[in-house]
C-alpha cells in the first residue's frame, strides 16, 4: 500500500476504490499533493472525494491536470465549457448509462480518465459501480490469459448509441455522421497499462461487438465469458453518492456502471474526461 503525508487514502475494497480525504479539490492541490492524488488513482483506479465545492472552472481546471480535456460526442455540454458534459436524466429523460462500460473504448485514443461531480441527486438510488479490469485479468487461470494475449475486439460507436440515435427526428443524419466521425476501431482484447505496466481486459458489454479473429459463434461464446466474468462482485467497489461528492477514476483499467433504479427522479451529474493514447497490448 502506498504512503501518503499530504492525503489521507481509506481503501473500500482489496481490489478497488479509496476514500480520499484533506484535500481541497477547488484549492487547487499545491504540486506535491497533486503527485500523491495521482499515486493514490494509480494504487486504487477509483478514487471519493465529498463535501466538495467546486465552480465548472475549477472543475475543468482539475481534470486538466490530469491532461487534455475532451467533448464528449453525444452528451450536452454545460454552457460555456463545451468539456463539460452534462448526464441529465429525468421521467422524459431516462437513464442510459445502466450497462458496464469504459468511457469512450470506441474511439483509437480512449480517455484515460474522467471526474465525475454530484450535482442533483435523487432521493434514493442512483449509486455508480466500479470494477478492476486488473483484478479480472489476474483471477483469469494461466493457459486462458494467454489465449487472450493474441485476440483483439473490435469497439463501435453505434453498437451503443445506434438505438437511441435511430429515435431523433434526424436519426439518419446523425447515425451517418456517426459513421463517418466514429468508425469502428479495434483493441486489445488484454491491455498493458501505460504506466503501471500491468495487464487487465479491455472488453466492455456497451461498446465491444466481436473479437475479430475468431468467427461470430466463437466470438460470441469468448465474449459472454468474459463479461459474464467482469460482473464478479470481488472485482467491484460501489459509491452511495451524496450532493458535492466527487469520483476521480482510471477510465483505462476500470469499467462503471450507472444504477437507473432512481427513475423517473432527476439526478445531475458533470463530468470531464481526460484523453489518452491507444490501448496497447502484450509485448
Amino acid at each position: 500500500m502506498g504512503s501518503y503525508q499530504r492525503i489521507e487514502v481509506k481503501p473500500r475494497t482489496r481490489a478497488i476504490g479509496a476514500d480520499v480525504s484533506g484535500i481541497d479539490l477547488s484549492g487547487p492541490p499545491d504540486d506535491e499533493t497533486f503527485q500523491e492524488l495521482k499515486a493514490a488513482l494509480h494504487e486504487h483506479l477509483v478514487l471519493f472525494f465529498h463535501d466538495q465545492q467546486m465552480s465548472p472552472e475549477q472543475h475543468r481546471d482539475l481534470a486538466n491536470r490530469l491532461g487534455r480535456t475532451e467533448v464528449h460526442e453525444y452528451f450536452p455540454s454545460l454552457d460555456g465549457f463545451p468539456e463539460i458534459s452534462v448526464l441529465e436524466h429525468d421521467a422524459e429523460h431516462p437513464p442510459i448509462s445502466d450497462s458496464w462500460h469504459s468511457d469512450v473504448s470506441y474511439r483509437s485514443d480512449p480517455s484515460m480518465a474522467s471526474v465525475l461531480y454530484a450535482r442533483t441527486l435523487p432521493s434514493r438510488g442512483g449509486d455508480t459501480l466500479w470494477l478492476s479490469a486488473y483484478a479480472a485479468f489476474d483471477a483469469l487461470s494461466k493457459p486462458m490469459q494467454a489465449f487472450l494475449t493474441t485476440l483483439h475486439a473490435e469497439h463501435d460507436f453505434l453498437y451503443a448509441y445506434g438505438p437511441l440515435l435511430s429515435r431523433l427526428d434526424d436519426a439518419q443524419e446523425r447515425i451517418e455522421k456517426a459513421r463517418r466521425d466514429t468508425p469502428p476501431v479495434v483493441h486489445p482484447v488484454v491491455v498493458t497499462h501505460p504506466v503501471t505496466g500491468r495487464r487487465l481486459l479491455y472488453v466492455n458489454p456497451t461498446f465491444t461487438r466481436s473479437i475479430v479473429e475468431l468467427s461470430r459463434s466463437e466470438s460470441r461464446a469468448v465474449l459472454d465469458l468474459l463479461l459474464d466474468h467482469l460482473r464478479k462482485p470481488d472485482f467491484q467497489v460501489r459509491l452511495q453518492w451524496r450532493e458535492n461528492d466527487v469520483a476521480i477514476w482510471d477510465n483505462r483499467a476500470t469499467q462503471h456502471y450507472a444504477t437507473a433504479d432512481y427513475y423517473p427522479e432527476y439526478r445531475r451529474m458533470h463530468r470531464v474526461t481526460v484523453g489518452g493514447d491507444r490501448p496497447l497490448g502484450v509485448n
